[in-house]
């Protein structure tokens, strides 16, 4: 598999007196630490000089780490700067990313950007380096600054906030900067495009780190919540006050229990809505900070995901039909002892009510266990057990074994990986099983992949998601990625991927082959794409596809088309469009999708997206029309006001979520919050109200 590569190491410096924390880097113990300048680009060119330079330091006291950037640019009027939110999108804006392995596993990390704006991104890194779980968030600051010679950013992270092994003099570490304007990626280590930056096997090494000292270890976080809610036209606004109690107490620098009590989810932004053209349920991703603390150690089997099984869910829990449920209290224990990573959830809801049906309080929970074997390969298991409906002897439990390299044939990655669950239930009684497994070649040039599942008739866990049951699941394909030396053209991705599920009984039930003969990505940063997709399903049972519409038992093979335009987001105004077109269901459906974002400054910001389907089918016509219009308007990196209004016409709904968004300090912030939603046509009322909500949420972290 490849000899073992030497990783390049730099020195940090010592952070002997408190920070004017400025952005600036003028400070003594900035010109005494070690200067990192050797990077090289990835794009446009692998290994190539940078169009500028850049200085990456790293000083670091007991309790701190922080790292200082000094982005030099010939033309500080080209730097690419909008977002000033947290948590934005700057991935195609100047911005600087930074990953962090403090176990030293190469298996996990934590993932640090800002942009010249001090726009600042968290997440964990995910999949082993493969993708980021973005939705993580971490008590930590930035502050940049513009200079006529370019900019600098300065990030704290405090050790409490994250884990690390004790004893460890040096940690996994590597940089990234992006310069949008020329579409250049740099970075220190690991500059092979095969390679993906946060995969911390392939990190560089920051030596000399001090021994770190987390205090005490506990962090207590109260929140006082004043919450108002109107419940139809005619009914009263009624006030509740409440306080909830998120606290964690570190065992040992690497283990971490998390407690919560009378949660409150109220500051979480409301979903984006979608439509369903299937007849399989839709998914929608985790929001909510508690679950998403440590969710990294609850990922399970290569090859599971939302199109196949995922065997813990956590929108199980606290939420049904998009009604929260009240979350009485939990508590969580994560982390990581030699080479085994661990996570331990228990939850209890209480008593609620859901349309004409009651439930009582249940308790759940999940545990997973995984062990880094092989240098970057794991296995482990996972165990859940309760259901959120109350229903009795509900437990699932499955392992898996994932084989993993980044030095395939000398510098190449090679995935593989099987997992096997089993789940029971009073209420099920036949086959309760789901097995598979994927192999994946996933590099620049090639990604190539196969994936099967085999999921029983009576798999149903309690706690995950499966949307389709009784299935065996296949999927090949790949993407064949040349750079051709065309000035005009940066890459082409030629795609095809064939997908096929049948029933364990036998029967066909879909099939899909998506080709794309056209995928540039053009030396502007524009993209074009163009698709052809045969598609069939067998549909063995009758499905409503939209309302008054029915789609009948029988064997469909359409044909779908799509093109496809991207624009940059360097600029101002950028966005995408969508067209799939072509046969559907023995009639024509048309769906137009179109997204834009506009920033007339860094002060404010417009995004849209609409979206339309037209289907004329011989069982019936129908229109669906979703849109949603979200305006921020940035005062500071921690000052954001930010409102999204969204309808669409299966609902009628018409759904306004408005934030203000005050992190008056690292450790604390403050929430505004307005929910209205109104009802169009309903009892011959043009706009009914169905329910409004005011909230307020003061929370503060103490630390010891």
């Amino acid at each position: 598999m490849g000899q073992t590569v030497q990783r390049p190491e730099f020195a940090s410096g010592a952070l002997t007196e408190p920070l004017d924390f400025d952005g600036a880097l003028n400070e003594a113990d900035w010109k005494n630490a070690p200067i990192l300048n050797t990077l090289k680009t990835t794009v446009p060119e692998e290994g190539g000089t940078p169009s500028q330079t850049t200085w990456v330091q790293v000083i670091a006291n007991a309790r701190n780490v922080v790292i200082g950037i000094t982005c030099k640019d010939t033309n500080p009027e080209g730097i690419i700067r909008f977002s000033k939110l947290r948590d934005a999108d700057i991935s195609e804006e100047d911005h600087v990313k930074v990953v962090i392995d403090p176990f030293l596993d190469g298996q996990s990390g934590y993932i640090f950007a800002v942009n010249s704006l001090a726009a600042r991104y968290d997440a964990l890194v995910s999949d082993r380096g493969e993708s980021e779980n973005e939705d993580w968030d971490a008590v930590w600051d930035a502050k940049t600054q513009i200079t006529e010679k370019g900019w600098t950013a300065e990030i704290v992270i405090p050790i409490q906030s994250i884990a690390f092994k004790k004893g460890l003099s040096k940690w996994g570490f590597n940089i990234e900067r992006r310069i949008q304007r020329n579409l250049e990626t740099i970075r220190w280590a690991n500059v092979k495009r095969d390679q993906f930056f946060a995969q911390t096997s392939r990190a560089g090494l920051v030596t000399g780190l001090p021994e770190f000292n987390y205090g005490v270890g506990v962090n207590v976080r109260p929140s006082l919540i004043a919450n108002a809610n109107q419940t139809g036209p005619n009914g009263a606004m009624v006030v509740k006050p409440d306080i909830s109690l998120d606290a964690n107490q570190r065992i040992g620098p690497n283990v971490l229990a998390t407690f919560t009590a009378n949660t409150d989810f109220g500051e979480t932004e409301v979903d984006t809505r979608q439509t369903n053209l299937t007849r399989f349920p839709l998914f929608f991703p985790e929001r909510r900070i508690f679950f998403l603390e440590g969710s990294d150690i609850f990922e399970f089997g290569f090859g599971t995901g939302r199109s196949t099984v995922l065997p813990f869910f956590s929108r199980r829990i606290g939420l049904r039909n998009n009604v929260q449920i009240p979350v009485v209290g939990g508590t969580k224990l994560n982390g990581r002892i030699g080479k085994t990573a661990f996570g331990g959830l228990g939850i209890r809801t209480g008593d609620f009510n859901l349309e004409e049906d009651s439930f009582s309080a249940t308790n759940m929970g999940v545990v997973r266990v995984r062990r880094n074997v092989l240098t970057e390969s794991s296995v482990g298991f996972i165990a859940t057990s309760g259901d959120p409906l109350g229903r009795d002897g509900s437990w699932m439990s499955g392992a898996d074994f994932t084989f993993q390299t980044t030095r395939f044939n000398g510098d190449k990655n090679f995935i593989v990986g099987g997992w096997a669950l089993f789940t029971n239930r009073e209420d099920l009684a036949g086959d309760r099983s789901a097995a598979g497994f994927k192999i994946d070649y996933p590099n620049d040039r090639w990604d190539i992949a196969m994936t099967y599942a085999r999921i029983g008739e009576d798999f149903d866990p309690s706690l995950g998601f499966v949307p389709r049951r009784g299935v065996n699941f296949y999927r090949v394909g790949g993407t064949f990625a040349p750079r051709p030396q065309a000035p005009w053209l940066r890459q082409m991705f030629h795609e095809l991927f064939v997908t096929y599920i049948n029933t364990l009984s036998g029967p066909w039930q879909s099939y899909s082959v998506f080709t794309a003969p056209i995928n540039w990505r053009l030396e502007s940063g524009d993209r074009i794409e163009a698709n052809i997709r045969p598609v069939g399903e067998n549909i063995l049972g009758p499905f409503e596809i939209s309302d008054g519409v029915t789609i009948p038992v029988g064997e469909y093979n359409f044909m779908r088309y799509r093109l496809e335009a991207e624009f940059a987001r360097k600029r101002r105004l950028s966005g995408e469009a969508t067209w799939w077109f072509g046969s559907f269901y023995e009639g024509n459906l048309d769906e137009f999708e179109l997204s834009l974002n506009w920033n007339p400054s860094a002060l404010l910001a417009f995004e849209f997206a609409g979206l339309h389907n037209r289907a004329r089918l011989p069982f019936g016509d129908f229109n669906q029309t979703l849109a949603g219009l979200r305006v921020r308007f940035n005062v500071t990196s921690n000052l954001q006001l930010n409102s999204y209004l969204q309808y669409d016409t299966d609902s009628r709904v018409l759904g306004l979520n408005a934030r203000i968004h005050w992190i008056f300090s690292p450790l604390g912030d403050v929430f505004l919050v307005f929910n209205n939603n109104t009802i169009n046509n309903i009892n011959n009322q043009p706009w009914e109200l169905q329910n409004r909500q005011i909230l307020l949420k003061v929370r503060y972290n103490f630390r010891l």
